[in-house]
């Protein structure tokens, strides 16, 4: 079975990558879906972000307040990387047996989305890591399109590495800034049989 990785820059175009892929039927795990089922009331990683952030993040019905959390997090890189030691270890269990799943059912293919694929040090575990990018400039586009500000982006994006270093590290970058046609070509230039 092949194995992609799929990185690159918030806001540039994984989603709209992973749900590219699906609709042509490759199989595909996005680690932020599964950060966010791993933070789910009654699951082990809530309650150790609990005792570790304290009450403030977590909302009257139990549901953990992504907005308090991240103010945490986002201004302060030793609470952030705290955070990362938590899930971190949780999400790469749950893709690897996802891709051992796969593997065993016989497929031929699959994609793992990870936004912080080089910065988990994950890409040794892929065939081969595609990257998807697009201008600065439209970035700040889709986040402020988001509702975020620009004090929000600006700490997201410093999270993260420069995306010109995901793409010099990658196999494959896919451009992001045209059309949806334009970006499926791109994919299944890439990834067989899409």
């Amino acid at each position: 079975m092949k194995v992609f990785g799929l990185t690159g820059g918030i806001g540039m175009g994984k989603s709209t990558s992973d749900k590219l892929l699906r609709e042509r039927g490759v199989p595909v795990v996005d680690t932020d879906i599964i950060a966010r089922q791993i933070v789910e009331p009654g699951e082990p990683a809530l309650e150790e972000i609990r005792k570790t952030f304290g009450s403030i993040v977590i909302d009257g019905n139990g549901l953990l307040r992504r907005d308090e959390l991240a103010k945490i997090v986002f201004s302060n890189p030793v609470a952030r990387k705290t955070l990362e030691e938590i899930l971190h270890p949780r999400i790469r269990a749950i893709w690897e047996q996802q891709v051992d799943a796969w593997r065993k059912e016989g497929r031929s293919l699959a994609v793992v989305v990870i936004p912080l694929l080089f910065e988990t040090d994950a890409h040794a575990q892929f065939d081969a890591v595609v990257c998807v990018a697009c201008s600065v400039a439209s970035q700040r586009q889709r986040l402020l399109e988001r509702g975020w500000s620009l004090d929000q982006i600006q700490k997201r994006i410093q999270s993260q590495w420069p995306v010109e270093k995901k793409m010099e590290l990658s196999n494959f970058v896919v451009w992001t800034e045209g059309s949806l046609d334009v970006h499926a070509m791109q994919l299944a230039r890439i990834i067989p049989g899409i």
